[in-house]
């Protein structure tokens, strides 16, 4: 699967390398102790910071066991209790956490401090 125009574990490359996320052992000042500040970390080809470690990033995506085209559909019900995709992995994981290929399913009423949410904004003035 190609993740960011690549085909590799990380934005980066094959190998957790030191510093390049936010993770347990992944090298940085905040490995298992808390979330970095956005942009720590070098963006991705599609320059989006931070897509590996820090916190779990919920998706809209409904949970499958098997991983299937059903990712790139998103569930905008919110009365709809299914597990969501959440993905990136968080600074509480080991670096095999966060790679690109890592999911996870809570449902939408669950909470905890190493998840959160992406902000996805784009301006009217480019």
């Amino acid at each position: 699967m190609r993740r960011a125009e690549t085909t590799t574990a990380y934005p980066w490359g094959n190998e957790p390398g030191s510093n390049k996320a936010n993770c347990d052992g992944c090298g940085s000042s905040w490995d298992s102790k808390e979330s970095a500040p956005v942009g720590s970390f070098a963006a991705n080809r599609f320059g989006l910071y931070d897509m590996s470690g820090n916190v779990w990033e919920w998706t809209c995506s409904n949970w499958r066991n098997q991983f299937d085209d059903n990712a790139q559909r998103c569930n905008d019900d919110t009365t709809d209790t299914q597990a969501r995709v959440l993905r990136g992995g968080s600074w509480g994981n080991a670096p095999g956490g966060v790679r690109a290929s890592v999911r996870f399913s809570p449902h939408p009423d669950d909470r905890n401090y190493y998840v959160g949410f992406r902000v996805l904004c784009s301006s009217p003035i480019e």
